[in-house]
């Protein structure tokens, strides 16, 4: 693999930091090339660490482009790596006179580069958010830089993330704490806790609120000590800040630090203030120096800093919070070290150098494969995905993330497009193309560019909800036929369908579908009954058994935010408004209370549609005698499956929160509300207390006390008869792989 890198060639701080550790890494792996637009401190470093580096300075912006056209022919690069503006509309002219991919890694927020100069602005960055536009690919260095590409409709499937990256394995070899103090004529007591900070001087960096926050904490200890490192243009400012608020005695300049590590050694906590940031190194080299560490939560911090948990997050400009945090880790030493090892413990792990390099060239693998996939496609999309997306409820969710994740196990480079409601959240977090449901002209267009058609997991096609609602999904069937599509129905339930009418437009319709998947056998049953034969179909299962947990820590810092001491032992209960549901609100609130009164565990309630579903159990923790709990913000699905995976026993009206127990080996009783929820209790052979709508206090104390005392055999049963779910969930997506490419099912 030879890949060329761009760049400007008058980064400093971290884009410099992570171009030339990237390229001096990646050149052990592959050939690379580094381009400099210019002479200066940032080839010769790169120079210096063992780069092959070229200056491209010809005096035009034409003539560099020829130089840099010459070198990318002559020298066979596959693959062009733009950083910064001018090497963004350099990258331009070479994909458009060659045709290779381009990838372009973004530092910052484009938007903002030149907001100190209005020339520039009106200049180069007017130019780059244009090249922007016209490249290929792009790599965000934090989930927060991804997130504001996808929301200035950039395509999600085409922005990947690289975290910045420092060597752990390094010797730093720093000055001893003593030594920098009498370097910088300081004299600390021994005891004395030091507060450091290292940054530009400039207004970005926030190092106003650093002095607010230190004015704060010397009121309550005084001999707190507090560092800056750095210079800029705001140091005299600042220095004068800092007397007005009378910190002459607690705060010190140092002035510019050429050796960071001898500075981290020296304090005890590490902190950064920055109003605007990507994804700074101050933070990285402070986690390898082991310093608990407390930062403004900007850029993509949050994805290192769990706030509480191995450090401290506060809003940009909160200095009140910043001082409480720097006091509490002042008042606990041993706080100060726990926290010290766990940001070094997950910056080791996910933000390392040879991760950093490690993700790059699977980044570079996977742009060259689907660059090479798509020269033969003549298809914009492979698949198209619908289904009842951006409603917020979790089982939905489940079974998109599930369906994409599935897909791309067998395929990792396929182009997805989905049909949501709210298509930006969908983008977002499934990392998928996504345009409004109900946009027809578009997804028209889209039809007529696109292979397969995906009539997505659940219970689609029926008019127990509405008409209105299967009318929709037939629609679309029959348009995807219509364009020429493939057509899966993938691992739906069918029915009830209880019209006449709307079974026999069913029928018609369905029977024009290539392949159907069912995720149980009373859609099968349903389908004979319509007489729906033409179509290929697969009894498997639903594909949100194939979904993973969140970790255990995650979860039980989900649920103390929550009020909820996650030691407690649990019984799940899922439900939702269906009906005359004041009747069975009553009954569940008793029953409920027996649990609480009989095995001394406490209800947990899950909301598995947010809010829909937190009006109903409210009322029936109303009705209620004992104490109850219930997750009041909506967790992600991997989040939620891990939230069930802490009850004993999980008692549920909804679908998706009996699949993920089951799925857990976790016992369950279903309670009906739709043939679906009865279907998948005989599935798995577990016990049913009957429709909501006749629900008996007694009949259900009776399934409970049975199952909970049966709990631990009933447990190994569902580990069995899970894993093997698990496997029939997988051939949907191997099924639909097969379609994609055309092999015989």
């Amino acid at each position: 693999m030879k890949v060329l890198h761009l760049i400007g060639g008058g980064d400093v701080g971290g884009a410099k930091s992570h171009v030339l550790s990237l390229v001096r890494e990646l050149s052990k792996n592959i050939n690379v090339k580094l381009i400099s637009f210019r002479t200066g401190a940032f080839a010769d470093d790169a120079r210096a660490m063992g780069i092959n580096v070229e200056i491209v300075k010809t005096g035009t912006i034409f003539s560099d482009v020829r130089k840099v056209l010459s070198i990318v022919r002559e020298e066979g690069y596959e693959l062009i790596h733009s950083h910064g503006a001018k090497a963004n509309m350099v990258a331009v002219f070479v994909k458009k006179l060659t045709g290779l991919p381009v990838v372009t890694t973004v530092h910052s927020d484009y938007r903002l580069d030149y907001l100190q100069n209005i020339l520039k602005m009106f200049s180069f960055g007017l130019i780059n958010t244009l090249s922007l536009r016209f490249l290929d690919f792009y790599i965000a260095v934090s989930k927060n830089f991804k997130t504001m590409l996808i929301e200035r409709k950039f395509s999600p499937q085409n922005i990947f993330t690289v975290y910045n990256g420092i060597n752990f394995n390094q010797e730093i070899n720093p000055l001893p704490k003593e030594e920098f103090l009498k370097k910088y004529n300081l004299k600390f007591d021994k005891n004395d806790v030091i507060i450091g900070i290292l940054a530009r001087l400039d207004p970005v960096k926030g190092l106003d609120i650093f002095l607010k926050a230190a004015s704060v904490v010397i009121k309550n200890n005084p001999s707190a000590r507090f560092l800056i490192a750095g210079d800029g243009p705001e140091r005299k400012s600042l220095e004068k800040k800092a007397a007005s608020y009378g910190l002459q005695n607690n705060v010190f300049f140092l002035g510019f630090v050429n050796k960071p590590y001898d500075f981290l050694n020296c304090i005890d906590i590490n902190t950064l203030t920055s109003l605007s940031e990507s994804f700074p190194y101050a933070i990285l080299e402070g986690s390898l120096s082991k310093k608990a560490t407390i930062s403004s939560n900007v850029g993509g911090i949050s994805d290192l800093i769990e706030s509480g948990i191995n450090g401290f997050l506060f809003e940009p400009g909160d200095y009140k919070t910043l001082a409480g945090h720097i006091l509490t880790l002042i008042n606990d030493p041993s706080l100060r070290r726990k926290m010290g090892e766990k940001i070094h413990e997950k910056a080791s792990t996910y933000f390392s150098l040879d991760n950093m390099c490690k993700t790059q060239l699977e980044i570079y693998e996977t742009i060259l494969l689907r660059n090479f996939r798509n020269s033969r496609s003549k298809y914009r999309y492979d698949a198209i995905i619908s289904g009842y997306y951006g409603f917020k409820n979790i089982g939905d969710d489940a079974m998109l993330m599930a369906i994409i994740d599935n897909l791309r196990m067998y395929r990792k480079d396929l182009r997805i497009l989905v049909l949501s409601r709210n298509p930006l959240e969908t983008g977002l977090v499934y990392n998928v193309d996504s345009i409004n449901r109900f946009n027809l002209l578009k997804i028209l267009q889209i039809m007529r560019n696109s292979k397969l058609f995906i009539n997505g997991g659940g219970s689609l096609i029926q008019d127990n909800t509405s008409t209105r609602s299967l009318v929709y999904y037939l629609g679309m069937i029959w348009l995807a036929k219509k364009m020429g599509m493939k057509v899966m129905i993938y691992a739906n339930g069918i029915g009830p369908l209880n019209k006449d009418k709307n079974r026999k437009l069913t029928k018609k319709i369905v029977n024009q579908v290539d392949v159907i998947t069912l995720r149980e056998e009373l859609s099968f049953e349903e389908l004979n009954n319509l007489k729906i034969i033409r179509p290929n179909i697969k009894i498997t299962a639903d594909p949100a058994f194939t979904i993973m947990p969140e970790k255990d820590e995650r979860i039980n810092q989900l649920l103390l935010d929550e009020g909820i001491d996650p030691k407690e032992q649990f019984v799940g209960i899922s439900v939702r408004k269906w009906g005359e549901h004041e009747k069975y609100e009553a009954v569940i609130a008793e029953l409920a209370d027996y649990i609480v009164e009989k095995y001394g565990v406490k209800p947990l309630f899950i909301a598995m549609h947010y809010p829909g579903d937190l009006a109903i159990i409210q009322n029936i923790m109303s009705k209620m005698k004992n104490k109850s709990f219930v997750i009041t913000r909506k967790p992600t699905v991997s989040e939620m499956l891990g939230i069930i995976g802490k009850t004993q026993m999980l008692i549920g009206m909804r679908l998706h929160a009996l699949i993920f127990a089951a799925s857990l080996g976790i016992p369950v009783v279903g309670m009906v509300y739709e043939p679906k929820v009865e279907g998948f209790m005989q599935y798995v052979k577990q016990v049913s207390a009957g429709h909501v709508n006749s629900l008996e206090l007694s009949h259900l104390k009776r399934i409970v006390d049975e199952t909970w005392e049966n709990r631990e055999s009933i447990k190994k049963e569902l580990e069995k008869t899970t894993a093997l779910l698990k496997s029939k969930a997988l051939e949907n997506a191997k099924i639909a792989i097969e379609m994609l490419d055309e092999k015989p099912l």
